[in-house]
């Protein structure tokens, strides 16, 4: 009996267990449908919820944010103020319409080259050896190299040996100092004042095993003193017969006697005369631009963009390029600069770079027809100067000089040498027009601008950007960016 009611009993469990499976079942699928009508009635059958404006709500999240727009002048767009404009642009061009004077003459007295009345004409005494240095960076920094040297070796009353060129990993230009300068002018400029010898003596060269690095490298600090040389270098100089400064960059004050500021003068003003062969196609250039310029009278503006590779990477800004161009942008900054746009905390904000007005002006943001050395040149002409950046920045350098107005849009080297060297050709006055960044970058914000809007505002841009070029150098002031009072002295009109 027992062991047929156990049987019954065993038989009735499953039972049992599989009703109370399908209760907990039914009790689940009414806590998953009633979850389901939740979101339905949350959500929508269109996926559009009850909030406000219709918006997607995602369960268990924050509604995300909708991006602000960048503020005006944050994103290039003046590629499509061009496109639009452009038709204006090339009718107001092909009217005859007159180019400022840059030069202002004031009466009474003008300012004229004098240099050799502030230096002595003493025979030169016994060298105390030779001073060798090597100048880095591109062309214009080469020339604050070069000059800086002719000052250092007459406090020193050194030889000073043809200065040698670091090949540096942004220029990347092989060039020696006879590939640029015109050497045998340069030395005979000096001659007077410095003794300069293209390379040390056989003898003086054995002292060292034919190895410039043998030479003792003072390791000079940037802006050095006169003091400097006298007490440290000298004494060296003396004993070994031979020092060497690298790198030779800035490494002389600027606070130095107006005879040590006069010979900076003659060395760059007179003494540093480019090469034969750039002269001559310099020259040709010039003589182009002037006949493209007839509308004008013969008369050219010149500009300096720095748009190129370096400086472009450098600012970190963005233009209308694409993936590839940031990427290209990305690893010209770690070769020229190794990890520095790379630290922990350092920021990079394109958008605000662009509208404090840090961003390199691109070519259409200023003038539609501008000629570069690839439109007023031949190949066949260009190919002797490729890949040598320093000579073709001295055929830049030469048409920027002789041209009616410069303008200048990113401070570098190269406006600051050559507003000097402009000033001290043309009487003090050259006239040179820094445009204001931050207020174009808002103009060429708008792609639907009309032309004559256009024009008005970037007159009135020009007319607040413009400087006359007249201006002293203070003490403690470059003598390559102010030449006055040092170099030049003042004359009665004739």
């Amino acid at each position: 009996m027992r062991g047929g009611e156990s049987a019954k009993g065993t038989a009735r469990r499953p039972d049992r267990v599989l009703a109370a499976r399908r209760r907990r079942a039914a009790v689940l699928l009414l806590a998953l449908a009633y979850t389901a009508a939740m979101l339905v009635l949350l959500l929508g059958a269109d996926g559009t919820g009850l909030g406000a404006g219709g918006g997607r709500v995602v369960v268990g999240a924050p509604r995300p944010r909708a991006r602000a727009p960048a503020p005006p002048g944050s994103v290039y767009r003046s590629h499509l103020v061009f496109e639009r404009l452009l038709p204006e642009m090339r009718a107001l061009a092909s009217r005859p319409s007159p180019l400022m004077a840059p030069h202002y003459k004031k009466s009474g007295k003008r300012w004229v080259p004098c240099i050799r009345k502030r230096l002595t004409q003493s025979a030169l005494p016994p060298s105390n050896g030779f001073l060798v240095i090597e100048a880095n960076g591109g062309l214009n920094q080469q020339r604050i190299s070069i000059c800086d040297a002719v000052a250092v070796a007459s406090l020193l009353n050194a030889t000073l040996v043809s200065p040698a060129f670091h090949l540096n990993s942004v220029w990347r230009d092989s060039s020696k100092f006879g590939d640029i300068f015109d050497e045998d002018h340069f030395i005979e400029t000096l001659r007077k004042h410095v003794r300069v010898v293209k390379e040390l003596p056989e003898n003086v060269s054995a002292q060292f095993d034919h190895n410039i690095s043998s030479i003792l490298n003072m390791r000079t600090k940037a802006f050095s003193s006169q003091s400097y040389y006298l007490e440290k270098v000298l004494p060296k100089l003396l004993e070994l017969g031979a020092v060497r400064i690298a790198p030779f960059s800035n490494r002389l004050a600027n606070s130095v006697p107006s005879n040590i500021n006069a010979l900076r003068c003659l060395a760059n003003y007179e003494a540093l005369r480019f090469s034969e062969p750039i002269r001559i196609l310099a020259d040709n250039m010039v003589d182009r631009m002037i006949k493209k310029s007839a509308l004008t009278g013969g008369k050219y503006m010149s500009v300096h963009l720095r748009f190129e590779e370096d400086m472009v990477a450098f600012s970190c800004c963005i233009y209308d390029g694409d993936w590839k161009e940031n990427i290209a942008m990305e690893n010209a900054r770690e070769r020229g600069w190794r990890g520095k746009f790379r630290r922990p905390g350092r920021v990079i904000n394109p958008e605000a770079n662009r509208r404090n007005g840090r961003c390199p002006l691109a070519p259409i943001e200023l003038f539609p027809l501008l000629q570069t050395k690839e439109t007023i040149t031949s190949p066949e002409e260009l190919a002797q100067f490729k890949g040598h950046s320093s000579r073709l920045a001295a055929l830049d350098y030469t048409v920027c000089l002789r041209s009616e107005a410069f303008v200048m849009t990113q401070g570098s080297n190269f406006p600051h040498f050559l507003m000097g060297h402009r000033r001290y050709l043309y009487g003090g006055h050259a006239k040179t027009i820094t445009p204001d960044k931050q207020k174009m970058v808002l103009l060429f914000d708008n792609p639907d601008i009309r032309w004559d809007r256009f024009r008005h505002l970037m007159q009135d841009i020009r007319r607040h950007s413009e400087s006359k070029g007249f201006g002293f150098r203070k003490h403690s002031g470059s003598i390559y960016n102010l030449p006055m009072p040092d170099c030049m002295c003042q004359q009665a009109e004739s």
